[in-house]
Parts: C-alpha cells; sequence; structure tokens
C-alpha cells in the first residue's frame, strides 16, 4: 500500500531533480496530472508514496530541464494553465559541448526554447542555469572548459527578461570520472579556489551588465572561502516559496525548509515533493558529469 503525503500545506510539485521530465517524459507526467496523483518511490527504500497532484491540493509545479521542446510542442503548458496551476521553470543551458552534453539539441534551438518560455509564464517565472561549470583534461593534455558560450546565452535569457543565472562548480563522483576516462581517455579538473574566484569574476563582468545576478548552487565552503571578494555573486534558492509567492502571490506555502536536500552544503530551498524517479524515468541526454542516471 502506498504511503499518503497528504498535508494540510499547500503542495509544490517538482518535476523533477531526478530525471528530464519536461523532455522525456511528460505523458508519464500527465496521466498523474489527469487521474489527480503520483505513485512516487522513494529513491532508497523503494517504497511508493501517493502524491497528490490536483490543483487544490498542488498549485505550484516547478519544472526542471534542458530541453523543453517536447513540453512546448505538446502543448502541455497552456493545458496545465487551464487546469489552475502556477508554473515554474529551471531551464539548463549550457554551452554547446557535444562531448559533456552529446544528447541535448543544438543551442540555438534551446534559446528558442528560452522566449517560447518566457511567452507562456512572466519572466519571473523561469530562471536560467548555466550548471555545472565543467573543466577537464583531454587525452593530449588540452585543458577544456564549458563557458565559450555564456554571453551569447546570457545575452538571450536577458532579452527575455530572466534576471538569474544559477551555476556551481561541477562535483566528480568516482563513477562520473570512470565514466570519463572510458568514454573519452579524459579527467575532470577541479579548479583551486583561486581559481573559481577569477572565473566566478569574470562570470559577473559579463552577466551583471545584462542585469542578470548570479548565484552559486550548493557551494557553501566555496561562497565562505570567497567572502567579500565578490559582493556580486551570492547562494541560490532554487526551489523558493518566496520565489513562486513573489510571481504569483500569496498561495499559503509553508516555507519550511526541504531536509532532503543538501543542507549542509548550502542549499536553501523550500519543501516540495518530487514526482521522478532515478531508475523507472531514466534520463536520455547522457551527460558525462551526471551522478544521477543509474544506467550511467
Amino acid at each position: 500500500m502506498a504511503e499518503s503525503l497528504e498535508s494540510y500545506d499547500p503542495i509544490v510539485l517538482s518535476a523533477s531533480r531526478r530525471t528530464d521530465i519536461p523532455a522525456f517524459f511528460m505523458d508519464h507526467f500527465m496521466d498523474g496530472i489527469r487521474t489527480g496523483a503520483f505513485f512516487v518511490p522513494n529513491p532508497f527504500n523503494g517504497r511508493m508514496a501517493r502524491v497528490p497532484a490536483d490543483p487544490h491540493a498542488a498549485p505550484v509545479i516547478v519544472f526542471w530541464s534542458k530541453d523543453y521542446g517536447p513540453f512546448l510542442s505538446g502543448g502541455h503548458g497552456p493545458e496545465l494553465l487551464r487546469r489552475g496551476y502556477r508554473l515554474l521553470f529551471h531551464f539548463t543551458v549550457n554551452s554547446e559541448n557535444p562531448f559533456l552534453e552529446p544528447n541535448v539539441p543544438a543551442l540555438r534551438e534551446r534559446l528558442g526554447q528560452i522566449r517560447r518560455l518566457t511567452a507562456l509564464v512572466p519572466p519571473e517565472a523561469v530562471r536560467w542555469r548555466f550548471d555545472p561549470l565543467c573543466f577537464y583534461q583531454t587525452a593530449d593534455g588540452r585543458l577544456q572548459h564549458n563557458l565559450q558560450d555564456l554571453e551569447r546565452i546570457g545575452q538571450a535569457a536577458a532579452e527575455a527578461g530572466i534576471r538569474e543565472c544559477i551555476t556551481s562548480f561541477a562535483h566528480i563522483y568516482e563513477k562520473v570520472a570512470r565514466r570519463a576516462t572510458a568514454r573519452g581517455a579524459c579527467r575532470f579538473v577541479d579548479p583551486p579556489d583561486s581559481k573559481k574566484q577569477e572565473i566566478l569574476a569574470w562570470m559577473l563582468e559579463k552577466l551583471s551588465p545584462l542585469g542578470v545576478r548570479l548565484t552559486l548552487c550548493c557551494q557553501k565552503s566555496l561562497l565562505n572561502a570567497l567572502g567579500e571578494a565578490l559582493p556580486g555573486l551570492g547562494a541560490s534558492l532554487c526551489l523558493s516559496h518566496a520565489w513562486i509567492e513573489a510571481v504569483y502571490g500569496p498561495l499559503g506555502l509553508s516555507h519550511r525548509p526541504d531536509a532532503g536536500q543538501r543542507r549542509s552544503q548550502g542549499c536553501g530551498c523550500h519543501r516540495a515533493k518530487d514526482v521522478g524517479s532515478y531508475r523507472s524515468h531514466r534520463c536520455r541526454h547522457r551527460c558525462l558529469y551526471c551522478y544521477a542516471n543509474p544506467a550511467l
């Protein structure tokens, strides 16, 4: 029997930190919306939980994706709005790099998706993620990175009315390091804090004139180390009830911290119910740095 997740507080649905629902699993997601509930396995013990999905119990949906093409072409946004949901979007748009992200659409297509999302909802409901920042050494000894398209993406985001760029430096797990070696005889490099400060200062220099603020996701130790050196830099609250209510008005959200996130690393997110599954909904982007997909 599924464990109920009914509560007195309105629920925020997160779709999803665990996989890319807008790119690959919108049919499944819309089935849950139309039937009024999701049944979601706990990623640790497999126990099923029932997450209510009707707009009275769960009035807010926060989407996370690297490709909103299927979401947009399927007309899912207008249907969800007609049903009474408030929609917010995290859109990871990184530099074009088939080595790191082999299955995401071309950058030009993703920039077009930014404009379409901000035509669907208020621009304040869309956040751009340039994440993660990756540095790697190829077999010939060259040091590579994925910063090359930052200005182009930042310009497109600013023109669409987006005012925040969320970033972090890649955390390289052992399985990610093994995968990188197997795929292309490369190794990821974690720059020292002094180099990270240079990189972030350069990003601030490029984004600030566009009116786009730069925030760090789960980089508490780095922010502490930098101190006052980069005053324009802040900590991200990626899924903030204050953000949601600033866009859509008071909704009675709890504003309570999400204990299931990486709070020791600086995560300040508020409570949400993630309706994705690492195993049942395996992401097909096949990003080289991905830690989540058990098939990689």
